[in-house]
């Protein structure tokens, strides 16, 4: 059994250098402050632009992009054995947070190390050992995208939600703050509604701080769906003491708003329904934008008749109190996996003249939901529109569903027979054959017995960080991922994890063309399957805020693993795209920096989409949305998180290497 922790220090002490700078001590000194831009954000900023002010890197010179430093993890698997759970970490997601030239970065396993930004010279590190029970049950492995700061007169704190737990640590040792909970931390599981298994309670995304609160949402697998399971609810509490300050039942209990939209009860036994995607904030009102997730068995309702609020809704609360102020339920009754994914966007729009105030909802269904932000009322008409009827046992969709007449979808929403592969024409016959076998339909035709062919798939449209916006020509730019997905329902035996009668097959959710059985070629031949549908597989859209409009609309990306296919041997092939959950970051510069998942940091123009500069990363894979910044030494930096597992780093990149 392997006993060694899988960070190979469990905290360093700060060095000197890492002091953090509290008054100017001279004009040298300011002027050397002056220059210095932070990412004080994993989103950028509270209200999820992911837009960097600065323009030292622009069109002109991207091309003169080169490696600054890297940093890895360190962190490994562990084997299993008699006291140890087998862990291993997963992709590398997170989006760094930088303050004051420190680097402040959660790696998969949710540990937190704070770097020098300009050399990425490890300062401290801090594991809270969350590996040490195994891996958790949320369908990611161990993922974590971020850390939420605060500054107050007992210094920096910097808080990572690491499983169950929430964590203050000080921001310059990187140790545990003792007064906050117990010895730093405390369980988020220990005033929810009702007890539950805390191995089933997870946490991907960053805190949110608004004044003195620290706000958590918490994430429950999808794969889990039994009576009582983790609820969703929202807490917030004090970022000194760590007492609980409010908690929102995104499930309402019985009395409160909502609660009739849960029939038979089923409030009272029904879970997830979580914010599992980052959360935003609109710090000048104190209003904080929920993405609210899908409820418990995502795929039939038999169990919670009804429009189910909020699951699959923006909510917008009171930061200091956890009131609800306005919501919008996106999708009714939900059945497809369709949450809203990402952080609600914040913008200020030009609107008949004059400025708007609004948030920008990305969503799995490849829209944008649009609201003024203080009312939530739609900028553009959202129009209730039949959909398509149940017909499995026990199911009562929803008969209308919320449906944006603009922005326009930014990604496909159903698959036909003209949609299918044709790379070759036995690759088009195979995929007939796989088609004609299921039902399809257009977006929000239910699961079914026989299996619903069902676009977009689970993870988009919209990915969890797929949206940037640049306030200056406001424009949104979104990736999107064209992946449908196989959903059959299926009769079985509840057991301990699955606890109703009918649930989805996820097993084989995914669809594709598998290898002729009569070619000699083995169907474990990588990749098993060849995409059911023609490409592009991921595109990035540039959106006009101010009319709702596409501006442009390209391919983005590439996946080597289909152009490289036995099966595609000798044939000419389109540009393909890449499925992937992440998103760009805008710059003053003019450019848009993002790997939309795929193997390549791409810059593009944000005129045309058109690609000013690309590398490939060593690891193979970049799947978390870049940051930049300019540091007190006048250069701009670059810096996405890349690989997993054992190799998983960050790499900053800089004009001439920052030389």
């Amino acid at each position: 059994m392997n006993k060694r922790s899988p960070i190979p220090v469990r905290l360093r002490a700060a060095s000197a250098a890492f002091l953090v700078m509290s008054t100017l001590a001279s004009p040298a000194v300011a002027r050397v402050a002056a220059q210095r831009v932070d990412w004080p954000s994993p989103s950028g900023d509270a209200g999820a632009m992911r837009y960097a002010p600065v323009a030292q890197i622009n069109r002109t010179n991207v091309a003169k992009l080169s490696l600054a430093w890297r940093w890895n993890t360190g962190e490994r698997s562990v084997a299993g054995g008699p006291d140890q759970k087998a862990a291993r970490p997963g992709l590398f997601q997170a989006s760094p947070v930088v303050i004051n030239d420190t680097m402040y970065v959660s790696t998969p396993y949710a540990a937190v190390a704070a770097l020098d930004a300009r050399t990425g010279r490890e300062l401290w590190k801090f594991d809270p050992e969350v590996w040490r029970l195994g891996q958790p049950s949320n369908g990611t492995g161990f993922v974590h995208r971020g850390v939420a700061t605060w500054s107050g007169t007992q210094g920096r704190r910097v808080f990572i939600n690491a499983r169950w737990k929430l964590i203050a640590l000080d921001a310059a040792t990187g140790k545990p703050i003792p007064s906050f909970g117990r010895n730093g931390e405390i369980d988020l599981t220990a005033q929810l509604r009702r007890r539950v298994n805390r191995a089933h309670y997870t946490n991907t995304s960053p805190p949110v701080v608004h004044g003195n609160v620290v706000i958590v949402g918490n994430g429950v697998g999808d794969r889990l769906r039994y009576r009582n399971d983790p609820p969703g609810d929202v807490q917030a509490f004090d970022v000194v003491t760590g007492r609980r300050v409010w908690s929102f039942h995104t499930v309402p209990d019985s009395g409160e708003f909502g609660w009739k939209t849960w029939e038979n009860g089923a409030y009272s036994y029904m879970g997830h329904t979580n914010v599992w995607a980052p959360m935003s904030l609109d710090a000048k009102r104190g209003l904080l934008f929920l993405p609210v997730s899908t409820p418990t068995n995502d795929w039939y309702g038999g169990e919670r008749k009804g429009n189910n609020l909020f699951a699959e809704s923006v909510v917008a609360l009171d930061a200091r109190t956890g009131r609800r102020i306005w919501h919008y339920q996106i999708v009714h009754h939900g059945l497809w996996d369709y949450d809203p994914p990402a952080p609600p966007v914040l913008a200020t729009i030009t609107w008949k003249g004059r400025p708007r105030d609004v948030v920008a909802v990305p969503s799995k269904t490849a829209w944008i939901y649009v609201f003024d932000r203080v009312t939530g009322q739609p900028i553009w008409p959202i129009v209730e529109r039949p959909v398509p009827a149940s017909d499995v046992p026990g199911e009562l969709a929803s008969a209308t569903q919320p449906m944006p007449t603009l922005p326009l979808p930014f990604a496909r929403q159903a698959v036909t027979e003209a949609d299918l592969i044709d790379f070759t024409p036995e690759l088009q016959q195979r995929a007939r054959g796989v088609f004609a076998q299921y039902r399809s339909g257009p977006i929000f035709t239910p699961p079914s017995l026989q299996g619903t062919i069902t676009m977009p798939g689970s993870i988009g449209g919209a990915g969890w960080g797929s949206t940037s916006y640049d306030p200056e020509t406001h424009t949104l730019f979104v990736k999107a991922t064209n992946s449908p997905a196989l959903y059959r329902i299926q009769r079985g035996t509840p057991n301990d994890t699955i606890g109703f009668e009918y649930t989805a097959d996820l097993v084989h959710s995914s669809i594709g063309v598998t290898a002729d059985p009569d070619s000699g070629m083995a169907d474990h031949t990588p990749p098993e399957q060849l995409p059911l549908i023609k490409p592009p597989y991921g595109t990035m859209t540039a959106i006009d805020l101010d009319s709702g409009r596409q501006l442009w609309h390209v391919t983005f990306g590439d996946t080597p693993s289909i152009r490289q296919h036995p099966l595609l041997k000798n044939v000419t092939l389109p540009p393909l795209g890449v499925a992937g959950a992440p998103g760009g970051t805008v710059t003053k510069g003019g450019l848009l920096f993002a790997t939309g998942g795929g193997g390549v940091l791409y810059a593009l123009d944000t005129r045309d989409g058109r690609v000013l500069w690309q590398f490939d990363l060593p690891a193979g894979r970049g799947y978390a949305n870049p940051i930049s910044y300019r540091g007190a030494n006048g250069v701009q930096y670059v810096v996405v998180a890349t690989g997993g597992g054992e190799n998983a780093e960050l790499l900053a990149f800089a004009i001439d290497g920052g030389k």
